[in-house]
């Protein structure tokens, strides 16, 4: 039997032994945890140093880490290629002071604080901070918070460049406010300028004046010349202009041959009409154009901010109607807006208003002037002469006055329609009754720019049942000289149908000679000024003289108009002129008054 001493020892030994396995397998298992540990830390530091590798390669794309006094802790390779500063610069710089704004930098330093205090996150958008050199950079810029709650928070900053979109963007901006052939503004541009500059007038109570400018005649040296050089002369009357007016002033094309200057620093009358005749100068020499010389002049209309308007579209408007006026008045001159002017503009756009209702009402008639041959008094042909007879007379204006009004409104093309479709329908009643006489219209030149003009020239006539001979076409030398070659084929084509083809008032346009062989012309209509003197002054006798004896030449038939004396009479004989037409014959008649009198010829 065991003793006592026995078991207490056993037991001793025993529990000795489990206290040993015990505290062997403690330190097994802390092993193992601490391995574990460090296993898991190693993992995650290495995972971070991944992460850290990662954006700080990032292209294009800053991060930065901030603590909670906004110094800055960290700051990848991207933010040195955005921003201009290095790391080492950077670190420990507060953010504010580095690459924010001043205007901006109360606000950021709010937001900061606002976020760390009561969790409100910086909202995430397009900034333009500044680097190093002072230049201001794009970026879009997100923001995130770690150890939100702590005592140690960090805001990181991820910023993405955005200059490249931003030059993109700037380009195209330039491409749709830049005029691509000259360079300069636009006419979108020149209208946001504007209306900037009128806000900036108004506020200050300033004037500014605005100068309309065109270049006179300029369709002559695209004819002549050719597009190509057309497009020089505007680029060198552009750089000229700019030149001329200097980088104070605002200068932009408008269209075509147009131009305009916008300046605020002028504001009374001496100073805008020096500048109105520096600009009328500019054209003062000639532009070399490959081996030619170009002159060529311009007309300048001005308008005054706020006198003539106050909005855009009236300031524009006004300028360029004083232009027309300088136009009107001889080109190479300018003209500004003035209460007289606006007067006039006013009762021409009322004229515009009722001759657009009249020709939905009908309200116009055709009178006709009978043409004479000198050498036997009989009626040959007629003119047809457009006269407007509204409902309330008081409405009515004469043909000097309606006219270019309707031309200027292209008014004229609805109405050239009428007068085409009446001079055929009389044309048909009078052959119903045998008279056979050819009918001359007049025909301006929107009408014939009309791609179907021709077209329905010969539908009218078909449908009237109308040889070509009986509607004859009077174009005055400036229209046809401004006529593209489409136009001028389609002439003739109707010349070579047996259509009549007048210049009219002959010798009042460009006047030049080599021109008339160009063009399908069967007569020759003299303006009524070359007649006038002719008979007592052997200057004006002379010229007269020359002008028939071309005609003659190139095989014309000559028409004199405005015969009306007896002596002017005799010496159209005596000069040897087969046809006139005036008020010793006849005025322009109502076409009952004109059939019996060619019933009465027979």
């Amino acid at each position: 039997m065991a003793r006592e001493s026995d078991f207490s020892t056993s037991s001793r030994v025993s529990s000795s032994k489990a206290t040993s396995d015990k505290a062997t397998s403690d330190k097994a298992s802390l092993r193992k945890a601490s391995s574990e540990t460090m296993q898991s830390l190693t993992a995650r530091e290495a995972a971070e140093s991944h992460f850290l590798q990662l954006i700080s390669s990032l292209p294009k794309v800053s991060v930065q880490g901030y603590d909670k006094h906004r110094r800055v802790i960290y700051w990848n390779a991207s933010s040195e290629d955005i921003y201009g500063y290095s790391a080492k610069e950077a670190l420990g710089q507060r953010l504010e002071d580095l690459i924010i704004p001043e205007f901006m930098r109360n606000d950021v330093i709010s937001f900061h604080n606002k976020w760390i205090v009561e969790g409100v996150p910086i909202p995430s958008g397009e900034l333009a901070l500044i680097r190093k050199d002072g230049q201001t950079v794009n970026v879009f810029s997100s923001h995130v918070m770690l150890k939100e709650g702590s005592d140690s928070p960090e805001m990181f900053c991820v910023d993405i460049d955005l200059s490249d979109q931003h030059a993109v963007r700037a380009e195209l901006e330039k491409i749709a406010t830049t005029d691509l052939l000259t360079g300069l503004p636009n006419r979108r541009h020149l209208e946001l300028k504007l209306k900037s500059r009128i806000e900036e007038a108004s506020s200050a109570s300033a004037a500014m004046a605005v100068f309309f400018i065109d270049l006179d005649m300029f369709k002559d040296i695209n004819d002549t010349l050719g597009h190509t050089w057309g497009d020089k002369l505007l680029t060198a009357f552009a750089e000229r202009l700019q030149e001329c007016v200097g980088d104070a002033f605002f200068v932009a094309r408008f269209g075509g041959d147009e131009f305009v200057v916008v300046s605020n620093l002028i504001d009374d009358e001496c100073s805008i009409s020096s500048m109105a005749e520096r600009i009328v100068d500019c054209c003062k020499e000639s532009f070399p154009l490959g081996a030619e010389n170009v002159f060529v002049t311009s007309s300048v209309g001005v308008s005054l901010f706020p006198e003539d308007g106050k909005e855009v579209e009236t300031l524009l408007k006004n300028a360029d109607a004083a232009m027309y006026e300088a136009k009107d008045s001889g080109r190479n001159r300018y003209s500004i807006f003035s209460k007289d002017l606006s007067l006039f503009l006013h009762k021409q756009r009322n004229i515009a208003s009722r001759l657009r209702a009249s020709i939905q009402k009908n309200e116009f008639t055709l009178l006709y002037q009978p043409q004479i041959d000198l050498r036997n008094g009989s009626i040959i042909s007629c003119e047809a002469l457009l006269r407007w007879t509204p409902e309330v007379a008081e409405h009515s204006a004469p043909p000097d006055v309606f006219i270019p009004i309707a031309e200027r409104t292209d008014l004229i093309i609805s109405i050239g329609r009428w007068v085409l479709e009446e001079a055929c329908r009389q044309a048909r009643q009078w052959r119903n009754k045998g008279i056979e006489i050819c009918i001359h219209i007049n025909v301006s030149s929107s009408e014939l720019e009309q791609d179907d003009f021709f077209e329905r020239l010969t539908k009218c006539r078909e449908t009237y049942g109308l040889p070509p001979s009986a509607i004859g076409l009077e174009l005055t030398e400036n229209i046809l000289i401004k006529s593209d070659e489409q136009v001028l084929d389609g002439l003739q084509k109707q010349r070579a149908l047996g259509v009549e083809i007048s210049i009219d008032d002959f010798g009042t346009g460009y006047s030049s000679l080599s021109y008339l062989k160009r063009f399908p012309v069967s007569h020759l209509k003299i303006d009524r000024s070359f007649l006038e003197n002719a008979p007592e002054s052997e200057y004006d006798g002379a010229l007269m003289e020359a002008i028939v004896n071309l005609g003659r030449k190139l095989n014309l038939q000559i028409v004199v108009e405005g015969i009306e004396t007896q002596s002017q009479l005799t010496y159209c004989q005596n000069v040897g002129i087969e046809c006139a037409q005036g008020y010793l014959f006849a005025k322009p008649l109502p076409a009952k008054d004109i059939e019996t009198r060619l019933l009465e010829q027979g």
